[in-house]
């Protein structure tokens, strides 16, 4: 049996509505939106985490965070992981990782030092795009050195707090301005972004391994802040003409008292801006990367994902970024699968609620291999095959001390400690953007008590005790 390819295009704080498939009619889109007519959108998709690491570790493990142990930033990522490459390479696989894995934490340490493996045989990491001597450079000082002062954004702040405690010289040349929340040309030549680059070698790694089955991640930094693209991305979109959020009379109350001014429409219209310039900035490149399977003929033997490590608030409850209690801005992500010799009946929209877990045990069972049974997602695989949908009555989210049910209309939050412990729980048919908490009103006791329940249930089935091997 020839197994199929695995390519998965993952990108860095991208919302599930920020794709003109789903719905978005500012966004352009284009070859993302083609991807979706010739395969599937899952339009009700969540991680289980809601930042960086923890997230990224679960879907490639396909175990929820608290199995792993991991719940919050900062932990590394033990390297003995059983991960989706080492579950592939017996049987053939040669694994690629390009662009962010982010597995490490990023702001202590030396990016010229190799890196854990974690099951796959070819890395190029780079888990920030231009601040640290790491894989982007140093493929920006092969093609352009005299670029190399142009590519970075700013040292993240735990850097450059890291660099000054154990006396590091910094040798990157850094802008004067950091994570500004407006949308900023990059500086450098356009082809030379982190984006090009995590494409390119995405490409190269693609053309190397044609004649065996491959899987190869493409970690895109893009759209996470700061909101930087090439000034034609940014042309793409007049900023005037975009949609800002809109709140309730409380919440707008307190964004007119802001301080700043960091929420009024123009800003929130900038931010957007930039959003949606490297949201179409990575949509260019994976048409180029489409275009490769197509001209080397893999396109039929290619299972397609497309999808990302959680979302952003994008100034809706006066935030941007990523966090607790993880709201559909923030856990909801898009999933897109194309698999031509697999998906029957493309261009279908499964409004089912599927989880981040699940994508891992679908490519698995695509390929023929089966599920180990520390994996803890389910396989979509009978979506794909034309099978009546049966999804799943809840999608969890967890951090460390919180959990979070996300049901067919409601979202159910449970926490001790900070941040505020209690119970929350929003209507999400009366409240789409969860502002107004309900837990209180007795009018909800009832929906209160079933959503306490699932979670208690789902709780239970996540357990993993160690197996037995005998009856006593």
């Amino acid at each position: 049996m020839k197994r199929p390819n695995v390519l998965i295009l993952y990108t860095d704080q991208q919302r599930w509505d920020a794709l003109g498939a789903n719905g978005n009619r500012e966004i352009k889109t284009p070859h993302l939106d083609a991807l979706t007519a010739q395969g599937l959108t899952f339009t009700r998709h969540f991680v289980q985490n809601p930042v960086c690491m923890p997230s990224r570790v679960s879907f490639l493990t396909g175990r929820y965070p608290a199995a792993l142990g991991i719940t919050h930033m900062g932990v590394p990522v033990p390297p003995d992981t059983l991960t989706l490459p080492r579950m592939l390479r017996p049987y053939g696989y040669t694994t690629g990782q390009i662009g962010k894995l982010h597995f490490l934490p990023h702001a202590n340490r030396d990016h010229r030092q190799p890196h854990p493996d974690y099951g796959f045989h070819h890395l190029e990491i780079s888990d920030e795009p231009g601040p640290y001597e790491d894989a982007y450079r140093a493929w920006v000082r092969r093609r352009a050195p005299e670029e190399l002062d142009s590519i970075s954004p700013g040292l993240p702040p735990l850097a450059e707090t890291w660099y000054r405690a154990m006396g590091v010289q910094d040798t990157v040349k850094h802008p004067d301005t950091r994570f500004p929340k407006k949308a900023l040309p990059f500086r450098g030549r356009s082809d030379l972004t982190h984006t090009a680059f995590v494409a390119e070698q995405t490409q190269e790694f693609i053309h190397a391994n044609k004649d065996r089955p491959w899987l190869c991640v493409a970690g895109f930094y893009s759209p996470h802040s700061p909101w930087v693209a090439p000034q034609e991305f940014l042309d793409l979109y007049d900023p005037a003409t975009l949609t800002a959020p809109t709140y309730p009379t409380d919440v707008e109350a307190r964004r007119a008292a802001s301080p700043q001014g960091d929420y009024t429409d123009a800003r929130l219209r900038a931010a957007r801006h930039g959003y949606y310039a490297m949201v179409s900035e990575v949509d260019h490149y994976v048409g180029r990367i489409l275009a490769t399977l197509e001209e080397l003929g893999l396109r039929d033997d290619t299972m397609v994902v497309f999808t990302a490590d959680h979302g952003d608030w994008l100034g809706e409850h006066l935030r941007h970024g990523k966090g607790y209690p993880a709201p559909d801005a923030v856990s909801r992500v898009p999933l897109l699968l194309r698999w031509p010799a697999g998906v029957s009946q493309p261009g279908r929209a499964i409004g089912s609620l599927v989880e981040a877990v699940d994508v891992l045990p679908t490519l698995l069972e695509g390929a023929g291999i089966q599920v180990p049974p520390l994996v803890q997602g389910r396989s979509l695989l009978p979506v794909l095959q034309g099978a009546g949908v049966t999804g799943r009555a809840s999608a969890l989210t967890e951090g460390r001390g919180w959990k979070s049910l996300r049901t067919e209309g409601y979202r159910y939050v449970c926490s001790f400690g900070e941040p505020e412990g209690g119970e929350h729980l929003w209507d999400l048919e009366d409240d789409p953007g969860e502002y107004r908490d309900v837990a209180g009103n007795p009018g909800y006791a009832p929906a209160l008590a079933e959503h306490r329940l699932l979670l208690l249930q789902r709780l239970l089935q996540n357990e993993q005790p160690l197996p037995r091997v005998w009856g006593y």
